[in-house]
């Protein structure tokens, strides 16, 4: 008899066991701080860089600042079609404009990127409020770089970008581009990630130049130096709750927020939402941007969450980009695009304004 029964005990055991291991493997609940949402920033890499300008853009009133490093102007992508063609027609046709248009500046000839152009459509975006009014970008402060060893996407598509923040009434002073340094497609440390000039995973490089640092201080001004060993909190917290009822949102199940010991204890820090590149989730290289990129160190030291929201690899999004060129449907430029309300929700969830309920 306890022969017979050892084999089920057992399996009860392993069952149990496996229960308890998925319990305490559960993401958990980005956290209420109270933290200040009009003194919101963003940055990103390549289209990460996309996603930061969009989401500036579609929420202007709150985004103080954003940081492009590598990625071109807003709504590049976006074809003329695009509010005309049902069904993925239109992403499709879209995607062929974003890589030879929008990286390698190959459609000049048929004036592919138009900042004047682009400023028109983000005007009339603006006018049927799909984004918040342009007047909100007014006293914004822009970040940009471009590798001179950067073959994906090219400098000539990130001057784009400046021509059009300027386009769009952001004063020449408040916009600083950076060209000067040989690095590749990549997001620059000092000390971390592979040689400078390189290109490749996991898309961090040694530059000897801290663009993490460089990026908050042209958005915030002058900031207090970066502490040694960053001693906050990295929470990976459940993304799905704020995906829920959005489809084709492309979002993956977790996300990373870092939460300084000094944001847990008093209300008012700011926000800064880092948006990966293209291969660069946590899937796909770890926690190595996350941790290595240069950001906690600075937000340990001038009260910043940051917040890094993760994007997966699907059929349609293999390399898991961030959407620039339309593949979670018509809206992916504006406030209603899954991912821009997805990342609004992680936002309002930080401040104590979610509307968002845990199931």
């Amino acid at each position: 008899m306890a022969s017979r029964g050892a084999p089920w005990l057992c399996a009860v055991a392993l069952a149990a066991m496996a229960s308890l291991l998925a319990c305490n493997s559960q993401d958990a609940a980005l956290p209420t701080l109270g933290v200040d949402l009009n003194a919101t920033s963003v940055s990103g890499l390549s289209s990460g860089a996309y996603m930061a300008g969009q989401f500036q853009v579609a929420h202007s009133h709150m985004v103080v600042g954003a940081g492009i490093v590598a990625g071109g102007p807003y709504g590049c992508a976006e074809s003329a079609y695009a509010d005309a063609m049902p069904g993925p027609g239109a992403a499709f046709i879209n995607l062929s404009k974003a890589m030879n248009g929008c990286m390698l500046d190959a459609m000049q000839a048929w004036g592919v990127p138009d900042p004047q152009r682009l400023a028109e459509r983000v005007r009339s975006l603006a006018l049927k409020d799909r984004i918040d009014a342009i007047e909100g970008l007014a006293q914004d402060r822009v970040y940009l770089f471009s590798g001179s060893n950067d073959r994906t996407v090219l400098p000539s598509i990130v001057r784009a970008a400046a021509q059009l923040y300027e386009q769009l009434g952001v004063p020449e002073a408040n916009i600083k581009f950076v060209t000067d340094l040989p690095a590749g497609h990549a997001f620059l440390t000092r000390g971390s990630g592979v040689a400078c000039g390189r290109t490749g995973e996991p898309y961090i490089s040694n530059c000897n130049y801290d663009q993490a640092g460089e990026l908050l201080q042209q958005i915030y001004g002058p900031l207090r130096p970066r502490v040694a060993s960053p001693a906050g909190e990295f929470i990976v917290f459940d993304q799905r709750e704020f995906t829920r009822d959005l489809a084709s949102h492309g979002l993956g199940t977790s996300g990373v927020a870092y939460v300084p010991a000094d944001c847990r204890a008093t209300q008012g820090c700011r926000v800064h939402v880092v948006f990966h590149g293209c291969n660069q989730q946590r899937e796909k290289v770890g926690d190595v941007f996350v941790r290595e990129a240069g950001f906690p160190a600075w937000a340990d030291a001038n009260r910043l969450v940051l917040l890094f929201p993760q994007v997966t690899s699907t059929t349609v999004n293999p390399q898991a980009c961030w959407d620039w060129w339309g593949y979670t449907g018509r809206d992916y430029l504006t406030r209603n695009g899954p991912q821009i309300e997805a990342v609004r929700r992680m936002l309002d969830r930080l401040s104590g304004h979610s509307t968002v309920s845990r199931s």
